[in-house]
């Protein structure tokens, strides 16, 4: 059976491309981090849907995805690749439509959902995570010691 893979070369990169731990993802969970919260890591917000959030908030119930820009078809840093572009453009549509199929899933189940581009500041992010957690929790949960930080 033969490779998905337009070469060798191609198949080597496509292997090498890490599903965590990216550096547009640990830069975000450093700034997130540093604004005193505290979060889980690639983890399935439902453990029913077959889906992995790269920050979740269990308390709060916020999902945060970190979309990287050509996987996820970003309006304004998407290529267009130049060999077999028939298939890219089609797992980036699928991408796109699963993007969608989680956010629809994860909204009807109460959570918030999240999405950064990989190109975004990490330390803007940061802030627009931090908004929407202290939004989603009680008052009262905010000033427990065994609660997220804000």
């Amino acid at each position: 059976m033969g490779s998905w893979a337009s070469s060798d070369a191609a198949r080597a990169t496509m292997q090498a491309n890490r599903s965590r731990d990216t550096r547009p993802e640990l830069a975000l969970r450093r700034a997130v981090h540093a604004l005193g919260l505290r979060y889980r890591v690639s983890v399935r917000p439902l453990p029913s849907l077959r889906r992995t959030a790269d920050l979740v908030f269990t308390r709060a119930k916020v999902a945060v995805f970190l979309d990287g820009c050509f996987w996820h078809g970003c309006p304004d840093h998407h290529t267009v690749a130049a060999t077999n572009s028939g298939y890219w453009q089609e797992k980036v549509r699928r991408n796109r439509e699963r993007d969608r199929d989680t956010n629809l899933r994860l909204t009807e189940a109460g959570w918030l959902v999240l999405r950064i581009w990989e190109h975004e500041d990490p330390d803007e992010a940061a802030v627009r995570v931090k908004e929407a957690v202290r939004d989603r929790l009680p008052v009262r949960e905010l000033d427990s010691p065994h609660v997220e930080r804000i």
